[in-house]
């Protein structure tokens, strides 16, 4: 009988392999990707667009994988794109690479007023569930991202991760520098042992929470578009991704 293998194995696994330098613009990162039928590529690049401009994502860089292509040993079949968009943790990675000693706790989704994260509503920590919190989530239309995008309030897919509070100003000066690199997805960022977004943090910690890379996702399954979405499912080279403006 083969092993249970929880998603936090798989994340830290992932994250040891991102060699993305923010300063640089170069490297790989973690990729979510979607599969979508070839019919609908235009209306769901859109709504990726609006999502992206509205701030509900990790980056608004994507690569498109027509019928035909391979991306990570993965053929897309007749009929259908595929779409890779960056994987929020790709932060987690960053800060590691710099020697912080991050801790992906989970994802979850937060409510949001006029613009203002209040609070996480649901959460799944990694370390209890073998498939992505985010994916979960969105299957049970927990989201209201249309709502979100269309009047500032609403219900969007987010996780938090834990730091030594020791290291913040390292943590800030790494979150300044991805946020010049097109990752401005830092939802917010908690104070020493005090608790983020009604979360509570550990002894000496201090939370980060960033936007799910999945919300442009749940924007299109909102409108009743299928949209099959394969959460951390391959490393990208970011050189191989345009933005989101670049492409007709």
């Amino acid at each position: 009988m083969s092993e249970i293998m929880f998603i936090i194995s798989r994340i830290e696994s992932l994250m040891y392999e991102v060699t993305f330098d923010p300063v640089l613009r170069k490297g790989k990162i973690i990729a979510n990707l979607s599969i979508v039928n070839e019919s609908d590529f235009k209306t769901v690049l859109d709504l990726f667009r609006q999502a992206m401009h509205s701030g509900l994502s990790v980056s608004p860089y994507i690569k498109i994988i027509r019928p035909g292509e391979k991306v990570g040993g993965m053929k897309i079949e007749k009929g259908k794109i595929g779409i890779a968009t960056a994987c929020s943790i790709t932060i987690d990675a960053v800060l590691l690479k710099a020697g912080i000693p991050v801790k992906p706790r989970f994802g979850g989704v937060v409510e949001i007023h006029d613009g203002t994260p209040l609070r996480f509503t649901d959460i799944l920590t990694y370390d209890s569930t073998t498939i992505d919190p985010l994916d979960v989530l969105m299957s049970q239309e927990l989201t209201s991202v249309t709502e979100m995008i269309r009047t500032g309030s609403g219900k969007i897919l987010a996780n938090m991760r834990e730091a030594p509070m020791a290291a913040r100003e390292r943590i800030e000066e790494r979150l300044d520098v991805l946020v010049e690199a097109g990752f401005a997805c830092i939802l917010e960022v908690g104070e020493p042992n005090s608790d983020i977004l009604g979360i509570q943090v550990g002894r000496d910690k201090m939370g980060i929470a960033v936007i799910g890379g999945t919300n442009p996702m749940a924007f299109v399954q909102e409108q009743g578009i299928d949209i099959n979405t394969q959460e951390m499912s391959r490393l990208l080279d970011i050189e191989e991704m345009t933005h989101i403006d670049e492409l007709k």
